[in-house]
């Protein structure tokens, strides 16, 4: 299933995309595309909807983020090969844990505002998990199961934020209102056939910067739901973020970075596709 949540922020209707490519109508059925709706004896029964029998939602309307009420929004930071030795750093020996705040999560269409203060606004493609059956303590050979499915994340980052400012650590960057489009829908893990075989690409006003692919992985998504479920809960609608390929502004030879105006346009193959354009700072 591909679902999706659409409408007006803070009103968006949970939402299933059909064959057809029309959006029906999941009100009726559920509350939103969050919390237990996730698990999977639930997600088992959305599947087994008959899809003609849902209204139709209009196509033109806001694409919200595909999961509501996010609990934790948890990334994981230099998690591509590839991207590490553009980055000029080590590969790791384990997952490099930071987060977004919640209030940074906002639909893949919507506008990315540019803090005050911003000099060094960035962009990363990245695959999203989203927890369906909560859990702690998760052996890796059992994480599948705990995972709903999966969306596309532009972990939207300021580098001055994050690496110039001093105290030793990446949230302030990363964090920021908007730094988290998420979606546009929430695919769930029984349509990907193979995770670690997913094309990623990001342009910028139509120029190709990220062109990669989740085979340079470091850390799968099985381990890295294992790995973090040895220092916290995992909860259903939780987000975990996995690293982005290379292609970023910051590994660009001079670095280039996003200004007013820019149009970034976020693709994974079987996920959906994304477009923000940045606006400054109200």
């Amino acid at each position: 299933m591909k679902l999706l949540r659409v409408g007006p922020l803070g009103q968006e209707k949970p939402a299933i995309l059909g064959a057809d490519g029309k959006y029906r109508d999941l009100s009726g059925r559920v509350d939103d595309i969050a919390g237990d709706v996730l698990l999977p004896e639930a997600l088992a029964q959305l599947a087994a909807l008959d899809l003609e029998t849902l209204p139709v939602i209009e196509s033109d309307q806001r694409i919200g983020a595909c999961v509501g009420a996010i609990g934790k929004f948890v990334c994981i930071g230099l998690n591509y090969a590839d991207h590490a030795e553009e980055s000029g750093m080590p590969i790791p020996e384990e997952p490099v844990v930071f987060n977004k705040w919640t209030s940074a999560v906002c639909g893949p269409n919507d506008d990315v505002v540019k803090p005050r203060g911003s000099s060094k606004l960035d962009w990363e493609v990245e695959l999203g998990i989203v927890i369906g059956k909560p859990g702690v303590y998760i052996d890796e050979a059992d994480a599948e199961q705990h995972i709903a499915g999966y969306c596309v994340v532009n972990d939207v980052s300021e580098r001055y934020f994050q690496l110039d400012t001093g105290g030793g650590q990446w949230d302030k960057g990363k964090g920021c209102d908007t730094f988290g489009p998420t979606g546009p829908w929430l695919v769930t893990r029984d349509e990907i056939d193979n995770v670690l075989d997913l094309n990623m690409t990001l342009e910028v006003n139509g120029k190709s910067f990220q062109n990669g692919t989740t085979r340079t992985m470091i850390f799968n998504p099985a381990y890295i739901v294992s790995y973090l479920s040895q220092f916290m809960s995992l909860q259903s609608g939780d987000v975990i973020s996995t690293g982005t390929p290379p292609g970023v502004g910051l590994g660009q030879n001079p670095p280039v970075y996003l200004n007013v105006g820019d149009v970034m346009t976020v693709a994974i193959s079987g996920l959906g596709a994304q477009r923000q354009q940045v606006v400054a700072q109200g």
